[in-house]
């Protein structure tokens, strides 16, 4: 009587497995001679510069390549790390993307992730492999690249600030102080036992979070969290960004996300914030989506930048599209939170988005329709299924 539950049992782990091995043979595949590529050097990624070496991408990568138990992906670490130190520009900052030798691309406006994911593989890379010797080497270009992120940190508030469009989700309008891009900052100060980490971690809270009891003491922090506290319509998630008049309250599930995996949410509210994320069904159509509202175009968040080539419309791209990168992160949270049955749902639900079109790892799929989009034989849907996988087996490097 027991045996259909077998068999179905049998299937699930064989869908996992397999796509764990495709996820490690399409990281191999895309090792070129700089690091991981962004996704495959076909045609219409070289069209796109996918063709290159992302800092985000390369970093992403590297957490889950360096686990993997494949010398030659280890190896891909390296090289994609030293490719972008390199092309370091003489004010610190780590390029948002190389393609070729001496050819560093830094964004329209700036790209301030790419620092910060920098940082935080190299720091990955020494724990795990420290004979690489990678850490010793660059020392003095971790010393630049600290020196330009503080530069830009506020002195009370210990906090980043940014341009819009200048982090992952770069046709996004998140400025001023953004959620996801302070998350990996406590993080890196973490890591590099930078001064502040409790203060930034403080002014985080207070700030991204002003629905607490609670008030912070800080007059200016105060009066940037007075106008979201009054008005926002989402009171169970970290807001997106907080900037001197404006804010979003989309809803990010990638920055909401980061804020339990590294630590800016204490145990109570990172079980709040997963659960608001579960209640939005972000895992629908596919894990996950980008915002748990899309902005629309006649809402006072729309920029025109969003519509150029129909690209961030709603449920499309950063504004609601569905990310298998955010997925694996999302099953992280999940197993984070003690739901191992959730996480292990979410997990199958990952891998069945990887498998569409016989394999394709796509890049992003539409949000409400679940039709696959944007760049195939992308590198980090495979890392990020990689370390969701590892999130609930437990079969990597500590």
């Amino acid at each position: 009587m027991a045996r259909p539950a077998t068999d179905a049992a049998s299937t699930v782990h064989a869908l996992l497995e397999e796509c764990r091995t495709r996820a490690l043979d399409l990281l191999t595949a895309n090792l070129g001679p700089l690091g991981i590529l962004a996704a495959a050097p076909e045609p219409r990624a070289r069209n796109r510069a996918y063709d290159a070496v992302f800092a985000r991408d390369a970093a992403v990568c590297s957490l889950a390549m360096l686990r993997s138990g494949r010398p030659r992906l280890v190896r891909g670490v390296r090289r994609s790390l030293i490719t972008l130190a390199l092309h370091q520009a003489d004010n610190g900052q780590i390029p948002k993307f190389v393609r070729g030798r001496g050819e560093a691309d830094f964004w329209y406006v700036g790209c301030i992730d790419a620092t910060l994911w920098w940082l935080i593989a190299l720091a990955e890379l020494e724990h795990i492999q420290p004979e690489a010797g990678l850490f010793r080497r660059f020392r003095t270009r971790v010393g630049r690249a600290l020196t330009w992120l503080e530069c830009q940190q506020h002195p009370h508030l210990q906090l980043l600030s940014q341009n819009e469009a200048s982090d992952w989700a770069d046709i996004m309008p998140r400025s001023g102080y953004v959620l996801y891009t302070n998350a990996l900052w406590y993080y890196v100060k973490r890591l590099y036992r930078r001064p502040g980490i409790e203060v930034t971690l403080h002014h985080c809270n207070h700030l991204f979070f002003p629905f607490a009891r609670d008030v912070p003491e800080y007059r200016r922090l105060r009066l940037l969290a007075d106008f979201p506290r009054s008005r926002a319509r989402s009171r169970e998630l970290y807001l997106s960004y907080v900037n001197f008049s404006f804010f979003g309250d989309e809803g990010d599930v990638f920055g909401n996300v980061l804020a339990v995996l590294l630590g800016l949410a204490h145990e109570r509210r990172a079980r709040g914030v997963v659960a608001a994320l579960a209640k939005a069904q972000v895992g629908s159509p596919w894990p996950a989506r980008a915002t748990c509202i899309p902005i629309k175009e006649n809402s006072r968040e729309w920029r025109a930048y969003m519509g150029r080539h129909s690209q961030n419309l709603e449920y499309q791209y950063h504004n609601g599209g569905c990310w298998p990168l955010i997925g694996g992160f999302w099953v992280m949270a999940l197993a984070r939170c003690g739901s191992r049955r959730a996480a292990l749902e979410a997990l199958l639900h990952l891998a069945q988005a990887n498998a569409v079109n016989d394999w394709e790892f796509n890049e992003w799929f539409h949000g409400a329709s679940g039709v696959a989009r944007g760049m195939p034989r992308q590198s980090w849907s495979a890392a990020a299924y990689l370390l969701a996988y590892e999130a609930v087996f437990g079969t990597g490097q500590s």
